[in-house]
């Protein structure tokens, strides 16, 4: 009898659900159908066949969001961390190179022994001399990657990819105070995208460029441009790969994220580094008071930081080039910014970019 009690017990201790357990459950597997369905999109695409827009409803991104990346993500980071023994190192790394198609020849330290973990091994260096820098047009790609959707923003919304939009507002935050920026024209017009334009005459342009994980994993200032403030969202941490970012209207907004905002030599200019799943920790290099993915919270919520003080009139002034921060393995970089009418992108929609090659010019 006592036997038997001892095996049962624990039996019905493994057996008894919760609603954690459940949730967990539910959403994983969910996560996992949209998976496969990305893979399907992806394939037809290939093919050339025309994908039409299908938008999630709100219960399928509550679902999603149900899911606790958050919490994954951070064990993943910590996990990346761990170092690996010396004999491990280059199986491990060789599978990721095979799997994602990472060129080690580009790699400042091609040796897969040198790298201590998977952290380090994600945000490798590059050869000085493979990734120049274009010096005639003015802006350029901030990092590797796939450009997802470029063009003028209209109306205050921005195409995340073709068909699918999210709030220029909501993206940004609240307008920043005047006193923060050092533009030479007050703003003016009565929407949120007119009160960003500085110069009579100017539009506001928008680029989405999404980083896969074989990719580069660093990003650098896209122009010569001075950072005045950053706004930092926490947020969930979903996939932003472009199945998902087709599938779920405002991806990007409901993602945590940093927005540098500031000037260049035509107005306003920022670049907002989108955090993903696995991809909780977001660095800049010159903010040391940044931590992202923190394990709480409050929802909607947002912290403002202002690089211009008593010490510091002008900001952060970054070259064009520049190192500006990095990523634990890859996500999205948009960038919003305001130029002449007749600046052009030198883009095509899906196409893949290096770090330093030209987005557009004047």
């Amino acid at each position: 009898t006592d036997r038997k009690k001892f095996h049962t017990a624990p039996v019905g201790q493994v057996f008894r659900l919760r609603p954690f357990h459940v949730l967990v459950a539910t959403g994983g597997g969910y996560a996992g159908y949209r998976k496969y369905e990305d893979y399907k999109l992806e394939q037809l695409e290939k093919r050339g066949i025309e994908v039409p827009v299908k938008l999630a409803s709100e219960w399928e991104v509550a679902l999603y969001k149900s899911v606790p990346t958050r919490l994954l993500s951070r064990a993943w980071g910590r996990l990346n961390q761990v170092e690996l023994p010396t004999w491990l190192r280059k199986p491990v790394y060789s599978l990721y190179i095979w799997t994602f198609g990472v060129n080690m020849k580009e790699a400042a330290v091609e040796d897969l022994h040198h790298y201590r973990n998977l952290s380090e091994f994600f945000r490798r260096k590059l050869k000085p001399q493979a990734r120049p820098v274009c010096c005639v047009h003015s802006v350029i790609s901030p990092s590797d990657g796939k450009i997802l959707n470029f063009g003028q923003v209209k109306n205050c919304e921005v195409e995340q990819v073709k068909g699918v939009t999210y709030s220029l507002e909501s993206f940004l935050g609240p307008r920043i105070s005047t006193e923060e920026m050092h533009f030479s024209q007050a703003p003016h017009g009565n929407s949120f995208q007119q009160q960003l334009v500085t110069k009579e005459g100017n539009e506001l342009y928008h680029c989405v460029i999404y980083l896969a994980p074989g990719d580069y994993h660093c990003f650098h200032s896209p122009t010569d441009w001075t950072v005045s403030h950053r706004r930092h969202f926490p947020g969930s941490l979903m996939s932003v790969n472009p199945g998902v970012a087709r599938w779920i209207k405002e991806l990007f907004c409901h993602n945590e994220r940093v927005v540098l905002t500031g000037d260049w030599k035509h107005g306003f200019f920022s670049l907002t580094a989108v955090g993903a799943t696995n991809v909780g920790s977001i660095r800049i290099y010159f903010d040391q008071d940044l931590h992202t993915n923190s394990p709480s919270y409050s929802k909607g919520s947002y912290n403002d930081f202002s690089f211009i003080s008593n010490n510091n009139k002008e900001g952060i002034p970054m070259r064009k080039g520049e190192h500006l921060g990095e990523f634990n393995l890859g996500s999205t970089i948009v960038l919003i910014f305001e130029a002449p009418k007749d600046f052009r992108f030198n883009l095509k929609a899906g196409q893949k970019i290096r770090f330093g090659e030209a987005l557009g010019s004047l």
